[in-house]
């Protein structure tokens, strides 16, 4: 995922980085004066954030489109809040199944005795936030974080001021600095937040970037949930409707402008197939926007930054031979032409970083194989999307390749599915959240043994040759 957090944004507040170590110790005393919160009590906390977001929207919903300059309202409450309020519901429904303690086996030679598995905070997260989707990328994983029963402090992006300073301000009305803190400031706060002695640390932003997080939460050894990106493949096949193919892709391309972690990155077409898949794209994405002129659909690029990085990128190809298809004739301010790219090659910058923006190379291949090789000798990806009903080639693709989360038949929409884990692979991230996977991510699962006053080991203890121990021998190490 492409978030610079170096980027800097003279609107921000700088929160001293002095402070940062005073709210963490009020965190880590609040733990361990409460450290197992009781279900109710993380019910409430959910029940008034989701109170909260629901009241909110409208502010909300304007100060991402003001840091973005043009963000869909739709956009936003598709895919901010509507998956932040279904991943609070999802959550409180289960708190009480997930914190039960689970009961687990005991061998024979260990009885009389039971054992289980319980559930227990960690104590005080710590949460990076990236630029993309603000909100979303906040509140999923507070949600887990307070559903394990946790503290936790948010680091928003210095990239969307506008969000950041609102969030922080309805968080602190609802929330004592001691359960949730937001924190605000620069890449120099962001580093000192890294290194904070967290008992968990969530970070979504660039591979490049997490490196760094990873590399300062080891000091401490700060165990670590990376959502990085890196460039997710589409795969159509050799005889989907290539119209539902090109819809499905477009709408996972063109949503917040491309600028998704899980946005297909280029798409892999049979040779036989491109021109009518190009024919296609074109007309879903000009059904979608029928205009790009003023058009309040249309979301555009965070900030010039980045808008300069993805024009590079479009510079480079062409001079390395790709041909460019703009589908719509020129750009409003950041409000990006989205372009389809043909005969790229290995050694455009486009095809070698995460493009994170409204570009997409199309790629031929011949035989599905050559599509798998050509997927598998890169970095594994985020996400995978493949087109095709044929159910045998459909398990091929979740066999034969490897990837943090699949769509069959179409695109982003995995990441909605409260039920279903949520991580990367590799140099995509590692470890996992979103619904059950969250509460288990910001939760010890701590393995209980429990005897009580007899004790049938004595038959075992020093010193060694008795008649009985020889008998648990022959009975049990076999």
């Amino acid at each position: 995922m492409v978030a610079d957090i170096a980027y800097l944004e003279p609107n921000l507040p700088q929160q001293p980085i002095s402070s940062l170590e005073t709210t963490f110790a009020l965190q880590r005393q609040a733990y361990q004066a409460n450290p197992m919160p009781s279900a109710e009590q993380r019910m409430q906390w959910l029940k008034a954030l989701r109170e909260l977001l629901t009241h909110a929207q409208g502010p909300l919903i304007q100060a991402i489109s003001r840091d973005f300059s043009n963000r869909s309202a739709d956009e936003t409450l598709l895919a901010e809040l509507m998956p932040s309020l279904h991943g609070i519901h999802y959550a409180s429904k289960r708190i009480r199944k997930w914190m039960k303690p689970s009961r687990r086996s005991v061998g024979l030679p260990f009885m009389p005795a039971s054992a289980k598995v319980i559930y227990q905070p960690l104590g005080v997260v710590g949460v990076i936030v990236p630029w993309n989707y603000p909100l979303f990328l906040a509140i999923g994983p507070l949600v887990g974080a307070l559903a394990a029963g946790n503290r936790v402090m948010i680091k928003m992006s210095e990239s969307t001021p506008a969000t950041s300073q609102l969030l922080k301000e309805l968080l602190a009305k609802l929330f004592p600095e001691d359960l949730v803190s937001v924190v605000l400031g620069e890449a120099e706060v962001g580093m000192a937040f890294s290194r904070l002695p967290f008992d968990h640390l969530l970070f979504t932003g660039a591979t490049s970037i997490g490196r760094h997080v990873m590399r300062a939460a080891a000091e401490n050894l700060t165990p670590v949930t990376l959502e990085l990106g890196g460039k997710s493949p589409a795969i159509v096949s050799a005889d989907v409707p290539l119209a539902d193919a090109a819809e499905r892709i477009a709408f996972g391309k063109t949503m917040n402008a491309g600028q998704t972690c899980v946005a297909p990155d280029y798409v892999l077409v049979p040779e036989d197939r491109v021109e009518g898949f190009v024919a296609a794209y074109r007309a879903a994405v000009q059904g979608f926007y029928p205009q790009l002129q003023d058009n309040p659909d249309y979301t555009a690029i965070i900030n010039e930054r980045q808008q300069q990085r993805l024009n590079g990128y479009l510079s480079d190809a062409e001079d390395k031979g790709a041909t460019i298809l703009p589908l719509f004739p020129e750009a409003q301010g950041r409000r990006m032409p989205h372009s389809l790219l043909l005969n790229v090659s290995d050694q455009m910058k486009v095809m070698q970083d995460e493009i994170f923006g409204p570009l997409l190379p199309v790629i031929p291949y011949q035989r599905i194989e050559d599509a798998f090789a050509y997927v598998n000798r890169r970095a594994r990806p985020l996400a995978l999307y493949y087109f095709g009903y044929d159910k045998r080639e459909q398990q091929r693709v979740l066999h034969e390749t490897h990837s943090g989360g699949v769509c069959l038949n179409d695109c982003l929409l995995h990441v909605a599915q409260d039920d279903l884990p949520f991580g990367g692979v590799g140099p995509s991230g590692m470890g996992h959240y979103h619904g059950h996977e969250g509460f288990l991510t910001f939760s010890k699962a701590k393995g209980v043994f429990i005897k009580q006053r007899f004790n049938a080991a004595k038959l075992i203890y020093p010193p060694y040759g008795k008649a009985l121990q020889k008998l648990v021998y022959k009975l049990f190490v076999r």
